[in-house]
């Protein structure tokens, strides 16, 4: 790593230690002024914005304003109206043992954080969780990904007009940045990315007892049973599935559906990518392109695999093109499931289609691998929602919808265990980036806990057995 990269790191890290008790005394008029200047920046630099990021990846216009652009002046929209709330001391009930006593929680600012953003949204998943981290009171390091070249060069631009870097600071850089900033001490790490590299995160932590949120994805299940409005499920999917060629992390990542509706429900599925993006989706200017040649030769071998195993198991697509980046809306039906399609993220436009017979061995099926990130069902069926709700454990889960819960800044995103840890968004962003400190205020000169202070008497006993019994 260059010297001078270092030596930037080593002087942000520093200034923003420095600055720590400066943002810790922040009002809320404060945080909010802050905040109002990334929304500003989102319209200034809307036009710049798109075009980084169709030279990045040829995403549209559109998909840029409602994916990226969109979901940060949301962030930052509820958090000017409601950050002065999520400030204020929240008063907690006095049960009977701490009589004579008011209790409150004070949401105080975690200080120095870093923030770990991915390639796919690399918009999106900077400011937004900067909105967060701001509204919360901290200072903020920014290690923008090394794939959207473009859009990352933008972001550091953005944050160095709106910000003093001794609260808002970018590193460019590739992974050697990211090692480099994870050998030092950040009071939390806001990681988005994969399962594999947040293991890395979450080691690198520890080794300074840093909170994270880890943001990461994993395999997200849909199932599609007997009862569904089907063509209402192809619509949604194929929005959610194919939207920025499926490198999301909430993308249905295979989908269950009951045999006796796979014919029909394939040949929607087929008709409403064509309605999308046209009968060859690469002449098409809403179809994003793969992130890069690395990530294109990974999915156009797992299509590969395919036509050597069953070639017939490609009922649609199956187009691959290294140069263009490009891979076509595929559907594979029932691979092989202990195939890598099957065991890796596809994080890709590759859709793998399998029939089952029963909702029980659906269940089972989910519950034998990691737990989702997000798990979605189409059913008029009450029973098999409840039994899925209620027997399988995902990150969020979406009922006759895709993935429009990620913009419902009222719940909590995030996953868990091995799709990840913390959640983001709204409030729970908030909090994520705040240390929940419990504040307890005697008013009594004689507490009643003082009745079993040593030395310890018959009395003492009495007391004792009667909290025991009672409180």
């Amino acid at each position: 790593m260059e010297k001078e990269v270092l030596d930037r790191i080593e002087d942000l890290l520093h200034k923003q230690r420095m600055h720590k008790a400066v943002m810790l005394n922040l009002s809320a008029k404060d945080r909010i002024q802050r905040i109002k200047r990334i929304r500003k920046a989102m319209w200034d630099y809307r036009s710049q914005i798109q075009e980084a990021l169709y030279k990045d990846f040829k995403k549209a216009e559109l998909e840029v304003d409602m994916t990226e652009i969109y979901v940060v002046i949301s962030e930052a929209n509820n958090a000017i109206k409601n950050v002065k709330k999520w400030m204020r001391p929240q008063r907690v009930p006095t049960p009977i043992n701490m009589i004579g006593t008011t209790s409150s929680i004070l949401y105080e600012p975690k200080g120095n954080v870093l923030i770990i953003s991915p390639w796919n949204f690399p918009i999106n998943l900077v400011f937004g969780p900067l909105v967060s981290a701001i509204a919360a009171g901290n200072t903020v390091i920014i290690k923008p990904s090394e794939y959207t070249t473009n859009t990352s060069k933008l972001t550091r631009e953005i944050i160095e007009a709106i910000f003093d870097e001794n609260e808002v600071a970018v590193v460019n850089g590739g992974v050697d940045v990211s090692t480099e900033l994870l050998k030092n001490r950040f009071d939390h790490i806001f990681f988005t990315g994969s399962p594999k590299v947040g293991k890395i995160v979450m080691k690198a932590a520890a080794e300074h007892l840093s909170s994270v949120t880890l943001e990461l994805g994993g395999k997200s299940p849909t199932i599609i049973d007997e009862s569904a409005n089907l063509k209402v499920a192809a619509k949604r999917i194929v929005a959610g599935k194919f939207a920025n060629s499926s490198q999301a992390c909430i993308s249905h990542d295979y989908i269950f559906v009951h045999r006796s509706k796979s014919s029909e429900f394939i040949s929607l599925i087929k008709d409403r990518i064509i309605h999308s993006y046209g009968e060859e989706a690469s002449e098409s200017s809403d179809y994003c392109r793969i992130i890069d040649e690395k990530n294109t030769k990974r999915l156009a071998n797992y299509i590969q695999e395919v036509k050597i195993a069953d070639p017939e198991s490609i009922v649609y697509g199956g187009l691959s093109n290294i140069e263009d980046c490009y891979i076509s809306p595929t559907m594979i039906l029932n691979p092989d499931r202990s195939s890598s399609l099957m065991k890796d993220e596809i994080f890709g436009p590759i859709l793998p289609i399998l029939e089952y017979d029963t909702i029980d061995e659906v269940i089972a099926y989910i519950n034998s691998e990691e737990k989702p990130l997000a798990l979605y069902i189409f059913s008029k069926n009450a029973k098999n929602i409840n039994k899925v709700r209620n027997h399988t454990s995902s990150g969020s889960m979406n009922i006759n919808e895709t993935a429009i819960h990620y913009y419902h800044l009222g719940l909590p995103f995030g996953g868990v265990n091995n799709s990840g840890m913390g959640k983001a968004h709204g409030l729970f962003g908030f909090k994520s980036f705040s240390n929940e400190k419990g504040i307890l205020k005697q008013h009594l000169n004689v507490s009643p806990i003082e009745l079993i202070f040593p030395p310890f008497t018959k009395m003492s006993k009495f007391w004792v057995d009667l909290f025991l019994k009672y409180f």
